[in-house]
């Protein structure tokens, strides 16, 4: 496993120095997206981050320069990222959620919404860190590449996120309310162009709040 830089959830910014700002720019890892373009998420799944703490811009111990003032205070959402080193399954935390990204090959025949052999041992263990954050509300995304009608990719990306919502809620019981979209080729996370980009893009993502988020 490859984990990137940053895993404490929250930081506070106020714009005391540059300094300060420089060490915060190398605390921040960002949000996956495709290679020149900006990020992109469907609707649903993000979460407004907490106002950030009030701030005494009078307090002596900040030691302003003469004239200088505070910028106003704001909340990074800093995402931890934690992925296999084949790519097949990433993990993002942020403040507020936690997000796993299956690729499509790892659970599923090609162009098949029915579970591979090993799938259910990789949804079990998401399953596993759904009752760890204690989460009420689950959302399960599909998504495809850009090969072949968008129409045909609506399809089998929602038929595969209502299988995978089938094998959570096999593990899960009763007591979590589910949301369950099939986006087709929206929101690319890599260039759909090469074919390991395609392969990113053919996923199914599951996502839900961090049990102190409140």
């Amino acid at each position: 496993m490859t984990r990137h830089p940053c895993p404490h959830p929250r930081i506070l910014a106020a714009g005391v120095s540059a300094a300060a700002a420089a060490i915060l720019a190398c605390l921040t890892t960002p949000t996956a997206h495709a290679d020149g373009a900006e990020p992109v998420v469907p609707p649903g799944s993000i979460t407004k981050p907490s106002p950030p703490v009030e701030i005494d811009g009078q307090d002596p111990e900040l030691r302003l320069a003469d004239g200088a003032a505070l910028a106003p205070a704001k909340v990074l959402d800093i995402k931890s990222v934690v992925e296999d080193l084949g790519g097949e399954e990433r993990r993002e935390d942020t403040n507020s959620d936690v997000k796993f990204a299956l690729q499509a090959e790892v659970l599923f025949p090609k162009d098949s919404a029915r579970l591979s052999p090993d799938a259910h041992d990789r949804i079990r263990a998401i399953a596993d860190e759904i009752k760890a954050q204690d989460a009420a509300k689950v959302r399960v995304f599909g998504f495809t590449d850009d090969l072949g009608s968008s129409a045909h990719g609506d399809v089998l990306s929602k038929r595969r996120a209502n299988t995978v919502h089938q094998e959570l809620t096999d593990a899960l019981g009763a007591g979590v309310a589910f949301e369950i979209r099939g986006y087709g080729e929206q929101y690319p996370i890599a260039d759909n162009s090469t074919e390991s980009g395609r392969k990113k893009n053919r996923r199914v993502e599951v996502s839900f709040p961090r049990e102190d988020a409140g």
